[in-house]
Parts: C-alpha cells; structure tokens; sequence
C-alpha cells in the first residue's frame, strides 16, 4: 500500500474526537491503534486491489482484541461493497479458503477457531483476497497485501495486554 494509503488509514482511524484512538504504529501496509474509550486495539489495512464500490465506501480488513470481553484475535472484513443475501463470502490466503459468516456489507470468521486459523494463514502468505457477488449480481473481489499484518497484530494484541 502507498504512503498516501497509510496517510488515509490513519486519517480514517482517527476521524472525531468522541472516537479518538491512539497509533500503535505503521508495519507495512498495516496499521495498529489502541482505542481507550472501548477498550479495544487492533490492526487494520485497506485492500490494494479491489472492485469498484460506491463513494465514499471504505473497504478494510481488520483484526481486533477487546480486553473486557476476553476477546483476542478476531477478524473482521469490511466489504467494497453490499453483497446479495444469499451470496456466500470466501477468503483465501495462500492455499487455504475459508467460508465467512456475512451480513450485507461485512463478514467475519464463523467461529474463534476459524479466526485463529485465519491469523496463523495470514502470518505465513503474502496475500488475502476476499470473493462474493454483489447486489447488482457481478462477482466481486478485494486484494490485501499482508507485509506488516503479523507486526500491526502483535502490535495491537500489545497495546491491549497492559
């Protein structure tokens, strides 16, 4: 992701006041910030590739902690845009694909088993792409580059661990 990516995540990130989070850090594409209003830290990225959404629309993939509620790891994807009801979300990383539960615009791991599965993919590939089809019936996909994904994770399950 460019600097200009980075710079946009980061703006994204820390947009108002009432939701002020605090930088973990930049690790290659990925982000990691600390939110003490929640408690919450996470890593985030946005795709490098993805199919045309509506504007204004922020695609992103994330992986979060929350601390209170004994919550670690746990993956949540932002899709490019509005999936069909009954279209079916995939990721891939590397050679593996996981079958995500989806709502409209979002989709997550089915289970914390499927999310550990999913940290552990992420740390050893290069890339994730995230597939379904979209309202108007078209076959969508988003590409996220996953340099700096293992730091911004641990960077993020840190700054919830004090």
């Amino acid at each position: 992701m460019k600097r200009i990516g980075i710079g946009l995540l980061a703006a994204w990130a820390v947009s108002t006041p009432a939701q002020a989070r605090d930088s973990l850090g930049v690790f290659g594409g990925w982000g990691a910030f600390h939110d003490p209003a929640t408690p919450r830290c996470y890593a985030i990225a946005e795709p490098v590739r993805t199919s045309s959404g509506k504007a204004g629309w922020r695609a992103f993939a994330s992986v979060g902690t929350w601390p209170k509620q004994r919550i670690r790891g746990q993956l949540h994807i932002r899709l490019s845009r509005e999936r069909t009801a009954q279209a079916k979300v995939y990721l891939s990383i590397g050679e593996r694909r996981f079958a995500l539960s989806a709502g409209a615009a979002d989709a997550w791991a089915q289970d914390a088993r499927m999310d550990a599965a999913i940290i552990a993919a992420m740390r050893s590939a290069s890339t994730m792409s995230i597939e379904s089809t979209a309202a108007n019936g078209r076959a969508f996909s988003d590409l996220y580059a996953l340099k700096g994904a293992a730091t911004a994770m641990d960077a993020a399950a840190l700054g919830c661990a004090r």
